[in-house]
């Protein structure tokens, strides 16, 4: 056996030990703290940042500002229910108790983000569209989104038996994710008042680079926190 591959064998075995419930809750409450206030402060720089330093949009005006709350959160409550996705495979093919663990947490946490992004769609939907509300792809769509999570959150709380609750949860939960290609790619499929991704893997952002860093920095504190 070659040292790479020896190195790579002590390293999976490493990475197991967590697999622990007890060890692994061990190390995330140390590591927790640090991950929060690293979080906020990030975030309050990062919002600092966008709502003082930060250029109006030559069309939007102040009114732009919205985006550094609005985006950030509407990326933790995809990824957040990816994650849910994630954790509920876990479940229902290993049985593993750290998979119904973190599951049953992210559904709160992931439902008060994808609230946030809702919210604060709606106060830049008013200036923008002259409504409220419109039952936009995008908007509709992250709308089944925040019900997903509800309906994660009731289920696996409504069963005396708690592994029963579990199951149901995660069935709900991988089914919803289909839900997931339909938020990214509803502004493409669809011709839809939501503006275009303006960050994409295959071209150059959409947006000046003084708005954009304030963007990404509060992106990083969201998920941090």
């Amino acid at each position: 056996m070659d040292a790479t591959t020896l190195s790579a064998l002590r390293a999976n075995r490493g990475l197991h030990r967590f697999a622990n419930p007890g060890r692994f809750l061990r190390l995330a409450a140390a590591v927790q703290p640090w991950l929060a206030w690293g979080g906020l402060l990030v975030t309050a720089a990062g919002l600092y940042w966008a709502l003082f330093v930060s250029p109006a949009d030559w069309q939007q005006g102040d009114a732009v500002r919205i985006m550094y709350v609005h985006v950030p959160a509407a990326w933790l409550a995809s990824l957040g229910y990816l994650s849910l996705a994630v954790c509920s495979a876990a479940s229902i093919i290993w049985r593993h108790p750290l998979a119904d663990l973190a599951a049953v947490e992210i559904g709160p946490v992931g439902a008060g983000f994808t609230a946030i992004c809702l919210a604060t769609g709606s106060l830049w939907g008013k200036p923008m569209w002259g409504a409220w509300w419109v039952w936009d792809a995008r908007l509709t769509s992250v709308l089944v989104l925040f019900f997903l999570y509800l309906g994660h959150i009731a289920l696996v709380r409504a069963f005396d038996d708690p592994q029963r609750g579990y199951r149901a949860g995660a069935i709900l939960a991988l089914i919803g994710v289909v839900n997931l290609p339909i938020i990214k790619f509803s502004v493409d499929w669809w011709n839809t008042l939501h503006q275009p991704a303006t960050i994409t893997l295959t071209g150059a952002p959409t947006m000046a680079l003084s708005m954009l860093w304030p963007l990404l920095v509060c992106a990083v504190g969201y998920t941090l926190v």
